[in-house]
Formats: structure tokens, sequence, C-alpha cells
């Protein structure tokens, strides 16, 4: 499937188009996108050739999908090839657990998977990929209900659907990043399969990936980086002092009693994993977050925050990627998005069969 031949693409929710590059890379042409953040619509026009118009910079609930059918150049009773995207979950994710309004089901974020399954209705793509937090698959009170009803939906729309939870790592993306992934196609089609890892390691202690080709490590990727220092770099405040001294790949246990520090700072387990953490430049970075708080790594190994040309190398993203915004937001775009290369690897199964 030749670049210039490929498939049609719609997508939403497409923030800094992490999926949709990887989709790109794999032979489709993203031509409409919907994304309601204005930084990332314009991060998705610098950088994708192949929109038929404008990003629809809006509410995915206050878009008709013959909206984006039509931004998408497609004319009555034509079907898109691919429908993608990535229904931002807050109530699912792992942060999302804390508050108890989120775990009663409340959040109005939770309906944005509806959304995802009535353009899917609408539009009858001839396929589709749905990623989304590992979380949403888990067995309890929050994410059954809804990881249930959306398998339904899709069902009911008339597709047969194959899900699996894949880790970045394990494809070749210098991120530890488990996501789920759910792809389809019209019932009665050859179904596709989801990749199988090319490389492989440890992650959270168990094996993981094929185990013939080790992971891509964070050293190999920022090696060679071209990046100015940022003025947002320096870890201060009350604890920023401490990074210094605390070797890479470990967390803030380095001032515990029980890794027999002289002088400890923290109690044991009494903060989140990531509290202080530094990269290993010999292990892939463990994910990188779309909103961490100022004490939340993964820090460089030099002891300050990651530049923007590095985390982007991170996820994969091409060096000559634009991504327009202050900082945070850029930060909130990168830690938000799909990476790339894992992408990549499931559209080039799906486009297998179409």
């Amino acid at each position: 499937m030749g670049n210039m031949t490929g498939g049609v693409g719609i997508s939403l929710f497409s923030g800094a188009g992490g999926l949709d590059l990887g989709v790109e890379n794999a032979g489709f042409e993203v031509r409409a996108a919907v994304e309601r953040d204005r930084d990332a619509v314009m991060t998705m026009e610098k950088n994708f050739i192949h929109l038929k118009s404008p990003v629809l910079q809006n509410d995915i609930l206050n878009v008709e999908t013959e909206e984006i059918l039509a931004a998408a150049g497609l004319g009555e009773g034509e079907r898109p090839d691919l429908l993608v995207g990535g229904p931002p979950c807050t109530p699912f994710s792992k942060s999302g657990f804390w508050l108890e309004w989120k775990r009663a089901g409340l959040d109005p974020d939770a309906s944005l998977l509806q959304a995802y399954t009535r353009v899917l209705r609408e539009a009858r793509p001839r396929a589709f990929i749905l990623e989304n937090v590992y979380a949403l698959t888990y067995n309890n009170k929050a994410s059954k209900p809804a990881f249930d009803r959306l398998l339904r939906e899709i069902d009911e729309a008339g597709y047969e659907l194959t899900w699996r939870v894949l880790n970045a790592a394990d494809f070749g993306v210098p991120q530890a990043r488990p996501r789920l992934f759910i792809i389809g196609v019209p019932k009665g089609q050859k179904m596709p399969v989801l990749p199988t890892a090319t490389h492989g390691g440890s992650w959270e202690r168990r094996a993981t990936g094929n185990a013939e080709r080790p992971h891509v490590t964070a050293g190999e990727a920022l090696k060679g980086v071209v990046s100015d220092p940022e003025p947002t770099e320096e870890v201060g405040g009350r604890w920023g002092h401490l990074l210094p001294d605390i070797p890479p790949g470990q967390n803030y246990l380095f001032y515990t009693k029980e890794k027999d520090h002289p002088d400890p700072v923290f109690e044991w387990r009494s903060k989140y994993w990531s509290f202080l953490l530094k990269l290993d430049p010999n292990k892939p970075s463990p994910t990188i977050q779309a909103q961490p708080g100022p004490y939340v790594g993964p820090f460089h190994w030099e002891g300050r925050r990651l530049r923007v040309p590095e985390v982007k190398r991170l996820f994969t993203f091409p060096d000559s990627f634009e991504l327009v915004g202050k900082r945070n937001s850029v930060q909130a775009q990168l830690g938000n998005c799909v990476p790339p290369l894992l992408a990549q690897r499931v559209a080039e199964q799906v486009a297998k069969v179409l």
C-alpha cells in the first residue's frame, strides 16, 4: 500500500496526532480530524498535509458525523477506509480511580466512548482502530460496565473486533507505555490481527515482549538529540535539591532507611513510584505523563526535566515534528498521545486486510 494511494482516514480525539502519524506512516491519509484543544488543533494543522479542510475544533458531542465525512471530502454514500481515535477516559486511568466521584461513574468524559461508537455506526468505515487506557479492561465497578458497553455497541454497529493491551516498548518505542487497542472490521470481512511484539525485556518486574530483541533504551533514543536548555527544566522547590544524588533509574526510595540511606528523608512507599524518578539510560523510559506534578518523573539522568526534543524522541515523533503551545501544553499533547511507531504497527496490520 503506497503512500500515494493510501486509504482515507478520519480521526476523532486527534490530540497532537500520534495515532494519526502512525496511521499515515502505514499508508493511510488522514483527511479529517476532530479535536477541541486549540493548541493540539494547530499542531495537527502544522504537521498533516492530507487534511482536506481545517481540523474541526469542537467537542465531538457537538459534531455530526456528516460534517466529519464532508470535511474529509467524502460525498453522499462514500465511506472512509479507516476510523481512528483515542477517547480521553480519565475515569478509567490509574490516576482517575483516586477520585470518588469518578469512581461512582459520574465523569462526563465516560460518554466519549459512546461518541466514538456513534461515528462508527454512522460513518461505516471499512475498518477502525480505537485506543485507550489499559485500566478500561480492569474487572472493577468503574471499568467493567463501561468496557462491556463499548464492546456491545461495536457489535451492534455491525463490527467484529479483537482487542489487546500492547506495551509500546515491545514494539520498538523507547518508553514503557501499556495501552488498550481495539481493532475491527464489518462482520463477515477478513479480520486483521494485532501485531506481535518485535522487542522485549522486563517491565514491572516481569518479562514482556520478544526476548530475542532487547527494548530500545532511553540512552539509545536520546543519542545525538539537539536541544537547548529550557527555562523550566531546573527542579527547585521543597525536594528539587534531592534529585542530583539519586542514581539513574532510581526514585525517592533512594532516601529511605530501607535503602540504607544514612539520613532518610522519606518513609518507605509513601509516594508515587514516579516521585523524583530518574531515567535509566539502559532501559526504556517509564510512562511519560500529560500533567506531571513538580516532582513527578521521569527526569533526565543529568538531574533536570526532560526537554521537548527529548520527549519527542521517547515517543518516536520525528525531530521535525512541530508542537504548538506553551511548555505545559506541549507536555500535555505529548503525554496524552499514542507513540506513532506503536500506532504504525497496529495500522499496518489493519492495512493488510483492506
